[in-house]
Order: C-alpha cells, then structure tokens, then sequence
C-alpha cells in the first residue's frame, strides 16, 4: 500500500463532497427541519397498556383524536408507551389525560396514565437557543485550538471536515423529516469532536513529514500520511461504528435520533479527513517551508 498514488482519489472525492455539501445546504434551506417537541413544546405522556398492544394499534387512534402525528415510543418496559404531541389548545394535563383514555377506548384495555407534562413554546424556545450556543462556543473552541496546534493552511482543512460532517448529517434530517430533538443534537456535538479526532491524526502525521522530509512533494507527504494512518482509521471507525448500530438496533425508539446521526456523522468523518482535510491545504499552498524554523538575525 506504499506505493499507491490518493493524488487524483482525493481529488476527485474532494469535488464531489462539495457538490453534495451545497446540495446538503439547498437541502436544508428547502425542506427546513422537523423539530421535536423539545424546541417547538407540546405534551409528553407516559401511559401503560396491556402487553399484546402494539404501536401500530395506537398510532391510527391517536392521530385521529389528536389531529396530529402522535409519537409513540416503546418504553423501557413492555407495555409502556411514552407519547409525544403538540399542545392542545387545553394545556391542562388532567384533560389531557381524560382525552388518552377517550381515544384508547376502542383497544378494550386499561390505559393508567403514568405521567404527564407540558413542555411550553417558551421554554422550546430557550433550549433551541442554549442548543445553538452550545454548538457555536464548540466551534469556537475547536478553531482555537486548531489555530493554535496547526499552520491555518493544515488547520482549514481540518475545520472544513467538521463542517462538511456537519452539513451531511443536518441534510439527512432535512430530507427524511425524522424529528430534530436534544438528543440529536447531542449526537451532532458528539460528531464534531469525533471528526476532529480522525483529522487530527492525520494533520499530526503531515505536519511531520512536512519537517522530517522537507523536500518531498507535498502531495507525496499527504499519500504517505493517509497510508501512514490509514489501518488505524478504519479499525477505530469499524469498532465505533459497531457500538453505535448495536445502539441504533437495540436503544429503540428513543435513540434512534441519535444514533442515526452518529452513524452518518462517523462514515462522512472517516472519509472527510482523508478527502478534504488533506486536499484543501494542499490546494491553499501548503508546502514543507511553512514548517521551517526561523532563523532570527542577532545583528541589528
């Protein structure tokens, strides 16, 4: 594998994940996303049944009560269901819980209401706010640290995969409409600084061969450090990538959210830091003279 030329396959990945990064962003400037009941508020109740009763029973009857897509989400016992909706012109929990029972009639079952809260457009609002500065002040932080450990050629690379990581994930939420709540943007924090991980590992290994052998190419330098790095991406993407789809299959409907996400969020990671991290510095002028220490003159 030494010997093997990426140049022209980073290249061509390169064009093409810009290509579907403005698609991402036309995608979701389009569409817009399907926010949880997190952001928008809304009632969330938590009801047991009997255990033969499916969600494919409740969901019709639900909807039709409400006049809304209900989101019903198996709970961590059989027979629990966790129901999610926008608020009804009562926000009275109490009504709430007479009209679950009402629309759950036709099942010939006990329904006990659980629990029952209201989640207000205000407070929606406040989360989705906090959510957005708890992703802008991570940003910051990442583009410090990268300003300080890299040469900002070798650093923009780094910071336009987490961008692109980013961008893919929101896009699949925009296109599929599954519903954008805190867990899912849990997973995209998580995204970010699992992306800058895997480019950080190659950057450290460009940036010394950038020193060690300072007359190579610098598209030489780039091949050797994604082959020089290669088997341990793809272990450490394989084996997490693994944790997180047994996550998707057996976490159910509460972490389905997330664990999309990650899952997305991890394969364009692994594929950004090796296409975009290393062709855009290369493409900015990167070469071995940026790493050269600087001789200062003790003359006047």
């Amino acid at each position: 594998m030494k010997n093997i030329n990426l140049t022209k396959w980073r290249y061509v990945s390169s064009a093409i994940s810009i290509l579907l990064m403005i698609t991402s962003l036309a995608i979701i400037g389009v569409k817009g996303f399907n926010w949880g009941l997190d952001f928008t508020g809304g009632v969330v109740t938590e009801v047991q049944l009997d255990r033969k009763i499916t969600s494919s029973e409740l969901q019709p009857l639900l909807n039709a009560a409400y006049q809304q897509e209900v989101s019903v989400i198996s709970a961590s016992e059989p027979g629990r269901w966790v129901l999610r909706y926008g608020d009804i012109k009562s926000a009275d929990t109490e009504q709430s819980n007479v009209d679950i029972q009402q629309a759950l009639a036709p099942l010939n079952s006990e329904v006990q209401v659980l629990n029952s809260s209201v989640v207000g457009p205000q407070i929606g609002q406040e989360l989705a706010e906090q959510g957005g500065l708890a992703l802008l002040v991570a940003m910051l932080c990442i583009l410090g640290y990268l300003s300080y450990r890299f040469e900002w050629r070798l650093a923009s690379g780094a910071l336009f995969a987490l961008v692109h990581d980013v961008v893919f994930v929101l896009a699949f939420f925009a296109l599929t409409q599954m519903e954008f709540n805190l867990t899912v943007l849990a997973a995209v924090l998580a995204i970010l600084g699992y992306s800058l991980n895997d480019s950080i590992i190659i950057a450290d290994r460009i940036r010394e061969l950038l020193i060690a052998k300072p007359k190579l190419a610098i598209q030489e330098i780039n091949n050797q450090a994604i082959v020089a790095t290669f088997s341990r991406t793809m272990v450490t993407s394989g084996t997490t990538l693994m944790t997180v789809g047994a996550l998707w299959i057996m976490g159910g409907g509460p972490l389905e959210g997330f664990s999309i996400a990650m899952f997305i969020g991890i394969l364009t990671g692994t594929f950004s830091s090796i296409s975009v991290g290393t062709s855009l510095p290369e493409l900015l002028g990167l070469t071995p003279e940026h790493y050269k220490e600087q001789v200062i003159s003790d003359m006047p």
